[in-house]
């Protein structure tokens, strides 16, 4: 369990920071980017969550704990050490990835079949959870990118690349089932 006594330590004013190893990295390591990417996205979903309630509300919940579960994953390098570790690191793991799989199919089951894009707006719940599919996009593109020079879980990096689905499909619901997305209509600002 972490315990907090004291907020600042003052082990970063030189712009490093601790891997969840040990290891003292710059605060711009990739590795920090796509933790501190998913953190931002927490932080956003907290925002949605204003405008959340019920089940989707308790889904949110989930979510934000996961994405603290996501961070510790990806602020712990060399997979390979895990047993030797002085307590067993924190992993994603499949079926945290099978939940979201599983609630997309349920959300999206009462939803119509798109015929256009959508742009991010509708309800005050679905705008917000558009900011946060794009967010997600972008700490899946750091994941991935961090996967192709050093270890990172999979199950990690998966489930970044289905959560944005499950928030765009969130999203929809939010809007009514889809009934107020707010289709993207080609050209539409042209002049004629």
């Amino acid at each position: 369990m972490v315990v907090l006594n004291k907020i600042y330590t003052r082990t970063g004013d030189k712009g490093t920071t601790a891997l969840g190893n040990g290891d003292r990295v710059a605060k711009h390591d990739p590795r920090v980017m796509a933790y501190g990417t998913s953190d931002e996205l927490n932080a956003h979903l907290g925002v949605a969550r204003l405008h959340a309630e019920g089940e989707i509300d308790h889904r949110l919940s989930l979510i934000q704990n996961d994405l603290f579960d996501l961070g510790a994953d990806l602020c712990r390098p060399d997979m390979a050490n895990d047993s030797s570790a002085e307590y067993p690191p924190l992993r994603m793991i499949e079926a945290q990835v099978k939940r979201l799989e599983s609630e997309i199919d349920e959300m999206n089951a009462n939803l119509a079949a798109l015929r256009s894009f959508i742009l991010p707006g509708g309800s005050a719940l679905a705008a917000h959870l558009h900011v946060c599919r794009t967010v997600a996009r972008r700490a899946e593109r750091l994941a991935t990118e961090l996967a192709e020079a050093g270890d990172v879980n999979a199950h990690a990096v998966t489930y970044l690349n289905r959560l944005s689905d499950w928030f765009f499909v969130a999203a929809r619901v939010a809007n009514d089932n889809g009934a107020s997305d707010v289709l993207w209509v080609p050209g539409a600002t042209r002049e004629s």
